[in-house]
């Protein structure tokens, strides 16, 4: 039966890499499928397909729903009240026109950004200003758009949706994901600068004006404005619509409420909120603004949140003891035995997390991870190294992920040219992640 399973499994992959159904539905029906393969009853109390697989999982990854819906909140917030634009905004003009000194800004900014929300809304936030700003000063497009995505990886230990999300899904707490994550930040920290220092020497100053600088940027069409007839001059940041100074810590509120006063995910991310507010808004109006950008952040938050209820589905399946009792022969069988084996076969089968491929943790290698710790294989933390090493290689290099084709397009290049740039890179972060796990727990 185990081989049934796998089979439906490599089913699954097919499907999801042919493009034609969401990844979301795609994993309920595998969910079903492997309930009914591992001799689940449809109904009934315990350990039936329809309370089991489908009720219980649907709720599963609940936590990391709303976190995934606050930091969307959040990640509105600093959009609509300019606190993105003012962080991207000062650290260009402190940069000058030095093509390095630029990226290396960015590079911190989106990782700031990175902290609150990742994907689309983290490239959003910092790329709609920062790339056509690096274009402008000569960094190649490509290496642009890169060092964006590069950034936001380095913020993906520190973003807290990511520590409910692991903590749930492999049923540890969010000390322990905690724990791991933060030995994976050195590891993308120095990729990431690495990237920017070699890509941005690699072809020279590449001087391009197929984007042009946002007005109120250095050089901008508004740049040099000074109030108007119609009224009497204003501060520069009223002029270009700044957020105060003190709102720019908003990214850094969550951080240090959860790591260093241990402050649950969700409260911290309220917090976050709520101070992105306090500090931008005049109190009349805050009620409207929260309200606008809790809706824009619903919108933001649908997709990952339908694929997390998928997720937990396919999670309840592979815990069901008719397919834990199914897969421990073949997981025994295939799975590297020695810590040495363990690090050099999962380091070659990194690309398996490109392309929505079968150890995307955001699809069938959630189910992956789950059966791995449901058999008894390698301890949970153990997967988490693995897991938590492939989704820094995914979330920056994978071509068919939202904020890569986002910075891609953006920049004026393919998805495919940023993947071949910027692979080599998170390569080393995931192998770096992967040695260290073994090290840590094998």
């Amino acid at each position: 039966m185990g081989i049934v399973i796998i089979a439906i499994m490599a089913a699954g992959v097919a499907v999801i890499l042919s493009g034609r159904v969401p990844t979301a539905f795609v994993l309920v029906l595998l969910a079903v499928g492997i309930g009914f393969a591992a001799g689940a009853p449809l109904t009934g109390e315990d350990d039936s397909i329809l309370q089991t697989v489908l009720q219980e999982g649907a709720t599963k990854l609940a936590a990391t729903m709303i976190a995934i819906l606050l930091g969307s909140w959040l990640g509105s917030l600093m959009r609509d009240t300019a606190i993105a634009k003012t962080l991207v905004r000062k650290t260009v003009e402190f940069a000058g026109d030095r093509p390095v000194a630029v990226a290396l800004g960015m590079l911190l900014i989106s990782a700031l950004v990175g902290t609150v929300t990742g994907s689309a809304p983290a490239a959003l936030l910092a790329g709609v200003i920062g790339i056509p700003a690096m274009i402008a000063v000569g960094v190649p497009k490509v290496t642009a758009a890169g060092t964006i995505l590069m950034g936001i990886g380095v913020g993906v230990p520190f973003e807290l949706p990511i520590w409910q999300f692991f903590s749930s899904a492999l049923d540890l707490t969010v000390d322990e994901v905690r724990s791991f994550l933060i030995t994976l930040f050195p590891f993308a920290l120095v990729a990431a600068v690495a990237f920017v220092l070699v890509e941005t020497r690699r072809r020279g100053t590449v001087h391009s004006w197929s984007l042009r600088m946002p007005a109120g940027m250095p050089g901008g069409a508004d740049s040099g404005a000074d109030g108007g007839a119609d009224g009497p001059p204003r501060s520069r940041r009223e002029r270009l619509g700044d957020a105060p100074w003190y709102a720019l810590f908003t990214p850094l509120v969550p951080i240090v409420l959860a790591l260093g006063l241990s402050v649950p995910i969700i409260p911290s991310l309220l917090a976050g909120v709520l101070y992105a507010v306090v500090t931008t808004t005049r109190p009349r109006d805050m009620g409207t603004t929260m309200l606008r950008s809790l809706y824009d952040g619903f919108t933001v938050a649908a997709p990952p949140i339908t694929l997390f209820v998928a997720i937990g589905m396919l999670l309840a399946a592979v815990g069901l003891p008719g397919a834990v009792d199914a897969l421990t022969p073949v997981v025994e069988t295939l799975a590297p035995g020695s810590p040495w084996l363990y690090v050099l076969v999962f380091s070659v089968l990194v690309p398996l997390c490109l392309f929505r491929g079968p150890l995307n943790i955001y699809g069938l290698g959630a189910g992956i991870a789950g059966a791995l710790i449901a058999v008894g294989t390698y301890p949970a933390m153990a997967v988490l190294g693995l897991m938590a090493s492939y989704n820094q290689v995914f979330g920056v290099s994978d071509p068919t992920s939202t904020q890569t084709v986002w910075a891609a397009q953006y920049s004026g290049v393919s998805p495919q040219q940023v993947m071949i740039r910027t692979l080599p890179y998170v390569w080393v972060i995931a192998i770096g992640g992967i040695a260290t796990s073994a090290v840590l727990y094998l």
